[in-house]
């Protein structure tokens, strides 16, 4: 194994007498017997031993056929003597009768398969004419050599995936159930071939950066092989690279410490040189080896950049010096040019123009964002990295919170890549720094209003306007060489008054081109009316304006109110039905008009049926509205139509979510329809897809005419808190929505925004946030808010839950079991019931806190409540396991954890992940439980620092019963750290369990 550690390594040679060298094909090999027209034999040893023809199943027989038929097949087509077959089912011991029950054996064998395959010649047995695939060790070996061929040349991704369905072959136990040495033997050989192509898998897992993945196998595989080191050494290396460094170093003190006791030996010197580098944080354990790291499966490379223009003109001297620049990033650290100037200037056309010229130099892709900078709210880093990472390849589950630690994977991901990086409309310096890849071979392009002059490295351009003779060449292209030649003067003044402006004069030129009746002095004497012009602004930002100006009068009325009222959305971007519904108009008619305004460049199609405005444009938009739409009501109507767009249809996302809950029949009134679903999975993919433009309708609809039906959004939208995919747009949401309704001393919206608030916390593991929050909630519900009522007791029984104030959670949760009776809201009391089984569980009434979560699934299930069922499930997994029916628990919380995973609730799947390992510690199964509790730790998000010092807990108590006490300490002293920070009580346990753990 040590010989061969940077390739895949190949499958253990057998020992062969000599008299196994294949003879000449006798007469009988050539008889086939039409078997060409059967389907074709295949077979499996790489778990019990079976055959099949084409898809159907054949018997093998008793276990000593299949020995014989195992012994044969592994031969590879060279002839066994009767004597050797013997020795290889009976050994040392045959009975007396060995040789007639062989040959009955292979009599019967015959019979089963096709004549001509199993063969008697030279007084022994071979099988012949097996056709390629035939066999599964044959078929992973072929695998195995592929995975060798693609590590070599470096594509580490095809390597894993080859590598993955090598392993995927192994079905259980090799020969499983065959007697005798021979099968012993092979056994024992293709089992260290299974866990050697499992380390070199793990390897370049770990070379491709995906550590926090690797750590639950590896956990699992180095209890079940507590002496192969090099496991141990890949468990080290993964947990120091998820910045685990103590959990690393103890793996290694407890190796030394078994390999002592057990074998009287160190541990080799590669594990302990590992060890040094952790001790001394070596740089180079940083990042991966590979010069290619990728944690995707498969090669992803992101081809982000917007379409070029056909007709882009001028810039040729800043085209040469970005495309300099940019060719020459492969030998340093990392190219960055920033590119300063007002809207409207060209920018972004400039840097996607190079960008696409440069593509060849870059070939592992290019990414693209804007960062809205200029805008009321540019887009956060955070946000964007997460984006960036996905491109990349990276598994959501696997993209870390905070910004720090994404902004840390994003660079690693990149490391040994070229990647060229877009940032278009950035706000300012330190919004663009975590976005920087930070390794030789990447650049990165970067567009402003303002100049970076503080952000290192960076080549400053400052983009003015067009030159006279370039702004003409521009507008000529658009408009035809052929009109423009008769009216040059007329062109000149148009491209003047345009104030030279590359996006004015676009707007310009494209309106005359659609008019083909209009002369080019027409159009210069329409924008010689100083009248059009907004002479109270800046400067800078007045030929922009006026160039707006001048595309807004062009348009015909309908067009104008379209522009208007759809620049009042704050959101990213706008579907068309959601635009349909602000202009109040049919979605055929929304969406011709919204094409024009594409036509007109004054609206982006950001894909298909989706649109964005420019954020200088919008805010044009906007100031429109506010001058000219009439009556002025009709910029509240568009909003409130909106408004009601999204509270309509994210209610049928909840109902489809949650049938039967009442929350539907409580909702603010709303007068326009929303979409309606087909299936759950359409309705949840509007739901997450929708998720910023709806939180910002939130935000905008805080005003007192409107307060309550934002405050039903949010509680009917609650899925992406619950999800984790927008939980901190949802907090920031929920929290503006509290403090507005507080303002306005609406106590209704103000207990629906406290008991969310409540609910966020208690999902982050806020306790004391939490408890604030619900007891205001539940002073200000009144009957004629049932949905807080209800509510606001059942978040404070769950909070009393987790603070160990048992009689306190008692009480809160029969409060709102009764109001939710009374509410006749079915779903709720069936959750009240799950929470009253939990704190029944926690004081010693095991019977009838099972009752309680029987009786809640019993709902669920009536119900059809798929979701909720699962959390009826995870309830009873819980009951069951404090009574000992481990079993029983496994089974209920098995099932919810699938229904979790299909739902898209890493947070439900990450808690009973842990609920699961609990259940195998329960049981007696350490490398099950530590196995679970490592995959609740790499999904992250699992309920705050709170629940990941309860995962490390039990991660440690796995440990310690797997004989790793160093590593069991390292989690125990993590788990401390946090609950002190926290105050937690449990600390305290803690605190008991490292005392008697000897170092």
């Amino acid at each position: 194994m040590d010989g061969v550690p940077d390739g895949v390594p190949r499958v253990p040679e057998q020992r062969r007498s000599d008299s196994s060298a294949e003879p000449p094909k006798s007469a009988e090999t050539a008889e086939t017997g039409g078997s060409a027209e059967r389907a074709a034999l295949r077979f499996g040893v790489l778990g019990p031993v079976r055959a099949w023809r084409g898809d159907e199943p054949l018997t093998t027989g008793s276990p000593q056929q299949r020995a014989l038929l195992a012994a044969l097949l592994l031969r590879e087509g060279r002839t066994a003597t009767a004597a050797e077959l013997i020795d290889a089912l009976w050994g040392e011991e045959p009975p007396s009768q060995a040789l007639a029950a062989l040959r009955t054996y292979a009599s019967r064998l015959r019979k089963v398969l096709d004549p001509g395959v199993l063969v008697s010649e030279s007084g022994g047995y071979a099988i012949r004419v097996l056709g390629d695939g035939a066999l599964d060790v044959a078929v992973a070996q072929d695998l195995a050599t592929e995975a060798e061929k693609a590590r070599s040349a470096g594509d580490l991704c095809h390597a894993r995936e080859v590598l993955r369905r090598a392993l995927a072959l192994w079905d259980g136990e090799t020969l499983a159930g065959v007697p005798g040495p021979y099968a012993e033997a092979q056994r024992v050989r293709l089992e260290e071939w299974r866990l050697q192509l499992v380390e070199s898998r793990l390897d370049m897992d770990l070379e491709q950066g995906c550590h926090a993945e690797a750590v639950s196998e590896l956990t699992a595989l180095t209890a079940a092989h507590p002496l192969r080191e090099r496991l141990r050494e890949l468990l080290m290396l993964a947990l120091y690279r998820s910045g685990r460094q103590a959990e690393a170093l103890a793996v290694y003190a407890d190796t030394r410490r078994l390999l002592a006791d057990e074998l009287g030996v160190d541990p080799r010197p590669g594990l302990s040189e590992l060890q040094q580098r952790i001790l001394q944080a070596d740089p180079g354990l940083a990042e991966p080896s590979s010069p290619a790291p990728e944690p995707a499966s498969v090669p992803v490379r992101p081809a982000q950049l917007p379409a070029t223009v056909p007709d882009f003109t001028g810039r040729s001297g800043f085209v040469r010096e970005l495309g300099g620049i940019l060719a020459a990033a492969e030998n340093r650290v990392m190219a960055v040019s920033a590119l300063a100037g007002i809207g409207g200037v060209g920018k972004t056309t400039l840097a996607v123009h190079v960008a696409h010229q440069a593509r060849g130099a870059f070939p592992d892709g290019q990414l693209y964002v804007d960062l809205q900078g200029a805008g009321a709210r540019a887009a956060e880093p955070e946000t964007v990295l997460g984006s960036f990472l996905r491109a990349l390849g990276t598994a959501d589950t696997a993209i870390p919170d905070s910004l720090e630690e994404r902004a840390a994977l994003y660079r690693s991901v990149l490391a040994g890549r070229r990647v060229l990086v877009l940032l278009d409309n950035a706000r300012d310096a330190a919004q663009v720094r975590p976005l920087l890849p930070g390794t030789d071979g990447c650049a990165a392009l970067v567009t402003s209003r303002v100049r970076m002059v503080d952000l290192a490295g960076a080549h400053l351009i400052d983009l003015d306007v067009m030159a006279p003779d370039e702004a003409l060449a521009l507008f000529t292209k658009i408009v035809g060489e052929e009109r423009v030649a008769s009216e040059r003067k007329a062109a000149l003044d148009v491209v003047a008054a345009c104030g030279f402006l590359p996006l004015a004069i676009r707007i310009a030129a494209s309106r005359l081109a659609a008019r083909r009746t209009w002369t080019v002095s027409v159009l210069a004497a329409k924008l010689a009316d100083e009248r059009r012009r907004l002479d109270e602004l800046q400067a800078g930002d007045l030929a922009v304006k006026a160039t707006f100006e001048l595309g807004y009068g062009q348009l015909e009325p309908a067009q104008a109110r379209a522009f208007r009222l759809l620049g009042l959305a704050d959101g990213p971007d706008i579907s068309l039905p959601a635009a349909a519904a602000i202009l109040d108009l049919p979605v055929e008619d929304t969406e011709d008009l919204l094409e024009s305004l594409v036509d007109t460049s004054l609206l982006e199609s950001a894909a298909p049926g989706r649109y964005r405005f420019h954020d200088l444009v919008r805010l044009y938009a906007r100031a429109c509205a506010e001058r000219d739409e009439q009556p002025p009501s009709e910029r509240e109507a568009a909003l409130s139509r909106l408004l009601d767009f999204y509270l309509a249809s994210a209610a049928g996302v909840y109902a489809i979510e949650r049938p039967g809950d009442r929350l539907v029949d409580h909702l603010a009134a709303t007068t326009h329809e929303g979409l309606s679903f087909d299936t759950r999975e359409s309705a949840l993919d509007w739901l997450f897809g929708e998720a910023e433009c709806l939180l910002a309708c939130v935000r905008q609809s805080l005003p007192a005419p409107t307060l309550r039906r934002a405050a039903s959004l949010l509680l009917v939208a609650k899925d992406l808190s619950e999800s984790g995919a927008s939980s901190l747009s949802y907090e920031r949401a929920a929290t503006a929505l509290c403090r507005a309704a507080a303002e306005l001393g609406d106590a209704h919206a103000e207990a629906q925004a406290r008991t969310t608030l409540a609910q966020v916390h208690v999902r982050a593991g806020r306790f004391d946030e939490a408890a604030v929050e619900a007891r205001s909630a539940m002073s200000l519900a009144s009957s004629g808010d049932p949905w807080s009522k209800c509510n606001a007791p059942l978040e404070l029984g769950v909070i009393a839950f987790y603070r160990n104030r048992l009689e306190d959670a008692e009480t809160y949760l029969s409060v709102a079991l009764d109001n939710f009776r009374e509410d006749t809201n079915v779903p709720g009391e069936a959750s009240a019931l799950c929470n009253l089984s939990r704190v029944h569980l926690a004081l010693g009434k095991t019977s009838t806190a099972i009752s309680l979560a029987e009786q809640g699934i019993e709902i669920y299930d009536n119900l059809g409540a798929a979701l909720r069922l699962a959390n009826g499930r995870y309830a009873l997994g819980l009951a069951l396991t404090v009574a000992g029916r481990y079993d029983d628990a496994l089974a209920q919380l098995t099932a919810a954890l699938a229904v979790f995973r299909e739902n898209r609730q890493p947070l439900w799947e990450g808690v009973t992940h842990f609920r699961i390992a609990e259940v195998h510690l329960a049981a007696g199964r350490p490398p099950f439980a530590a196995a679970h509790a490592e995959q609740a730790i790499a999904l992250r998000g699992i309920g705050g620092e709170w629940r990941r010092g309860t995962v490390l807990t039990v991660l440690g108590k796995a440990l310690s019963e797997l004989g790793q006490p160093d590593r069991a300490r390292a989690c125990w002293n993590e788990a401390l750290t946090i609950y002190e920070k926290l105050g937690s009580a449990e600390a305290s346990e803690v605190r008991a369990l490292l005392s008697p753990v000897a170092p």
